[in-house]
């Protein structure tokens, strides 16, 4: 039963591999936060990841990791083991599901404004530095200068910065760019274009081919294409749309993920519903 589903993991054996975290946070994401299911028992959710090729070892071994770093939270219900989100990762979720369907990859109503933040952090501080350029990136800043990282918009860096404890390290303002600075120049300078743009373009290429629900399961497809395509829009800052190529692709792979996943959505959901139920009843 626990066994990797072979038909799931050759699906979208094409595409990148992805972590089982990743594919984790998707399950917990489109079932778990949405449905308010609490603690989910670990038998459940190794029948649901084997939907998308993640044999049980690489799921155990995930949750424990996911557990230690504060992450999920465990709960043990007489024999089983049940696993539960934290406030972080409700939070992780939450924005997760606001880049899926509510802010798009397209920034077509750009204001004009950029958001700056300056950082000194000691030497020493390799893993903080690690931690607040990742958070940066995510929330669509680049590295202008070593120390000095902008993003198109209004972006709310104080509450990033003071999660991490760098409050006093970093500077933080909001701007306008002057009429002698070459806009697009300093988006090609700052960001890898060609690196963002090929992601989309891998993305559509390859999910528009996507021949359908009928075609395989439509669970491990619905896991497998939000993971991925969380994974793409994580490395788009979402550029003013004005300042890019006219063939920017992240349009059309945005019109693809929500084609598979409506089409996929419905299916999916009654397979979590029966899965999650056979297990509660066993």
């Amino acid at each position: 039963m626990h066994d990797e589903n072979p038909q799931a993991a050759g699906e979208t054996s094409a595409g990148p591999q992805l972590r089982p975290q990743s594919l984790l946070f998707a399950f917990f994401g489109s079932y778990v936060l949405d449905e308010g299911l609490g603690h989910v028992y670990s038998g459940s959710i190794i029948d649901v990841l084997a939907r998308a090729g993640v044999g049980e070892h690489a799921v155990r071994s995930t949750l424990t990791r996911m557990v230690n770093r504060g992450l999920l939270q465990r709960q043990r219900q007489g024999r089983r083991m049940h696993f539960g989100l934290t406030a972080q990762t409700e939070e992780i979720l939450l924005d997760g599901k606001r880049r899926l369907w509510q802010t798009g990859a397209v920034n077509a109503d750009w204001d004009g404004t950029w958001t700056l933040l300056g950082f000194s952090l000691p030497e020493s501080w390799q893993r903080q530095r690690h931690d607040l350029r990742s958070r940066l990136t995510w929330s669509g800043f680049g590295a202008l200068y070593s120390g000095l990282w902008i993003a198109p918009g209004d972006v709310d860096a104080s509450s990033l910065v003071s999660e991490l404890g760098l409050a006093a390290h970093v500077k933080i303002f909001h701007a306008t760019a002057d009429e002698a600075t070459d806009i697009g120049l300093m988006i090609r300078d700052t960001w890898d274009l060609g690196g963002v743009g090929a992601r989309y373009a891998d993305f559509d290429k390859r999910w528009r081919a996507w021949p359908g629900v009928d075609s395989g399961d439509p669970l491990g497809v619905r896991l497998h294409v939000i993971s991925e395509w969380l994974d793409t829009i994580r490395t788009d800052p979402r550029l003013p749309a004005r300042h890019l190529p006219p063939d920017w692709p992240a349009r059309a792979a945005q019109k693809t993920f929500h084609r598979v996943a409506h089409e996929t959505e419905a299916p999916a959901h009654r397979m979590v519903t029966e899965l999650l139920a056979t297990q509660s009843s066993a």
